[in-house]
């Protein structure tokens, strides 16, 4: 028997990583090094998440760019940092299972093989892809429900780098039937870098700031021409205005949302309200009378915070609307109608019924509702929609595989390090059918 299989769920943004079997990661950490702009020490993974840190204008450095690994040496010592330090196992009487992006280059795989084997020194190796881990996972949650019975799934995973649309059948992915977005998490922030610096203050070099800005605050629109008007209206009554204050590097290394309850005034507006467009008072009575009169917006010479209002949905529109952004792409939901249509017909009404979503780009306020209001148009009245959202979206892709990992068919599915020095790179690739 292997004594460890550990579990490493590599994502572009994230590394979530801990012992197969567990029902959650041991730490979620960013896939990253990153120096401060008062330092010259590069911190790794783990310590970016340190409170007492100030990363404000950080050089960061990624070994992922767009989907792909970039920089091997840089990915191997995040990795050598995450099985000493942080798991503190030791690779040589441990098996990998590792996650590995759709459609990856033979070359990267060669270097991501070398580095398992050869420089960490692991005794077994076993790559998956996302879909079918997540696939695998949900189909265990619910032995009785639809994906378990019909054994197949349509995997929405929003990453950091891409969205995919995948049709699992059988735990396997069909690869001829992926689709991708280029759009992913790092996008969205990138997005809303622009328009925060376009307004009010610079933040460009804040790749940290602004995703906790996107994460804390940003939401999906259920009707944007609606919420626009709203957003245009001035003081109290516009519902999307917040403030968000920046780090100041002596009281506090990081940022945060000014008054949570401003931020939440959203919430009391429904789809189908309409009073705020006809310019009625009844909007007033859904404040919340927490506002403090010396909150008032004032975003003063030492640029300490700034405020939102239509970025807050104008971001997550990305995915579902690249095209009115300039983008010369399909939005998610045609791009889930395209990955369903390269499958058999027999496999579609159960795929419109199985949709899973994942990743963290899915965490939105109203992204499956919103999903679901542009997919039902586009998809034939026989057939019913269902979309499932993940218990954790961050963390279902690491459950199916530390679910794999417990199997007693493990084992038997890995490439042992034997076989890698015996037959190379290639065979382990044909085992894993990529």
């Amino acid at each position: 028997m292997m004594s460890n299989v550990v579990v490493v769920d590599n994502g572009g943004g994230l590394i979530k990583a801990g012992i197969g079997g567990e029902r959650d990661p041991t730490c979620v950490v960013p896939n990253c090094t990153a120096r401060p702009s008062s330092s010259k020490k590069w911190l790794v993974a783990d310590q970016l998440l340190s409170p007492s840190e100030d990363l404000t204008s950080a050089t960061l450095r990624r070994p992922f760019d767009r989907g792909h690994l970039i920089n091997p040496d840089l990915q191997s010592s995040v990795w050598a940092h995450l099985f000493t330090n942080l798991l503190k196992i030791n690779p040589a009487s441990s098996s990998l299972l590792l996650t590995e992006p759709l459609f990856a280059l033979p070359s990267i795989q060669h270097a991501v093989d070398e580095i398992i084997f050869e420089e960490l020194n692991f005794r077994a190796l076993f790559v998956a892809d996302s879909p079918s881990l997540v696939h695998l996972y949900e189909a265990s949650r619910r032995p009785y429900g639809l994906v378990s019975k019909a054994q197949c799934s349509l995997v929405v995973d929003c990453g950091f780098s891409f969205t995919h649309a995948a049709p699992v059948l059988q735990n396997f992915t069909l690869n001829y039937g992926v689709k991708r977005l280029d759009l992913g998490g790092k996008a969205l922030t990138n997005y809303l870098k622009e328009l925060v610096s376009y307004r009010s203050v610079n933040v460009m070099d804040e790749s940290f700031i602004m995703d906790d800005v996107k994460e804390k605050l940003c939401f999906v629109s259920l009707d944007v021409q609606r919420d626009l008007k709203i957003a245009r209206r001035p003081g109290k009554d516009n519902l999307y205005r917040c403030s968000y204050v920046l780090p100041d590097g002596i009281t506090h290394m990081r940022g945060f949302v000014k008054d949570t309850n401003e931020a939440k005034r959203y919430l009391a507006l429904h789809e189908n309200e309409a009073p705020f467009l006809a310019g009625g008072k009844d909007y007033v009575e859904l404040q919340d009378g927490s506002d403090n009169p010396k909150d008032k917006r004032n975003i003063d010479l030492t640029k300490t915070e700034f405020s939102l209002t239509n970025e807050r949905f104008l971001v997550p529109e990305m995915i579902f609307r690249p095209a009115d952004l300039g983008m010369n792409q399909a939005g998610l939901a045609e791009c889930i109608v395209r990955a369903v249509d390269s499958c058999h017909s027999h496999l579609h009404p159960a795929l419109y019924e199985s949709i899973i979503l994942t990743g963290g780009s899915t965490l939105f306020p109203r992204f499956a509702q919103r999903l679901e209001m542009e997919l039902r148009p586009l998809v034939p009245d026989e057939y019913q929609v269902k979309i499932t959202t993940q218990e954790d979206p961050i963390l279902g892709v690491w459950r199916g595989g530390s679910l794999l990992a417990s199997s007693p068919d493990f084992e038997a599915m890995c490439v042992t390090k034997a076989e890698y020095e015996e037959l190379g790179s290639a065979r382990c690739h044909r085992r894993f059918f990529h």
